[in-house]
């Protein structure tokens, strides 16, 4: 389980969209209650930072569009609250560009 923290055009494909199924599912915990990885630090550093959660999925739609991958899966903007900003990292900036 991982949101990366570096631009969504630096992330291979498979990255890219393993990404975009994960925030998904941090998402359902957040937002729905779901108990899957509601305990795991990738989730729990999103808590109190839906808004930061939605503007990552935007970024990386853009991106997934500009590579000619379709999406079919839009967030409730309505439910993006909270912090704009994620300054929490599981892993470092530089530990993830490493990757």
């Amino acid at each position: 389980m991982r949101i990366w923290d570096i631009p969504p055009e630096k992330l291979c494909r498979r990255h890219l969209l393993g990404e975009h199924r994960e925030l998904h599912a941090i998402w359902a915990v957040l937002t729905m209650g779901k108990t899957g990885y509601a305990g795991h630090p990738e989730t729990l550093r999103w808590k109190g930072k839906l808004r930061a959660l939605y503007l990552r999925h935007e970024r990386l739609v853009g991106e997934m569009s500009r590579r000619g991958y379709k999406h079919h899966s839009a967030l409730e903007v309505e439910l993006a609250t909270g912090d704009e900003c994620q300054e929490e990292f599981v892993d470092s900036y530089e530990k993830q560009v490493a990757f």
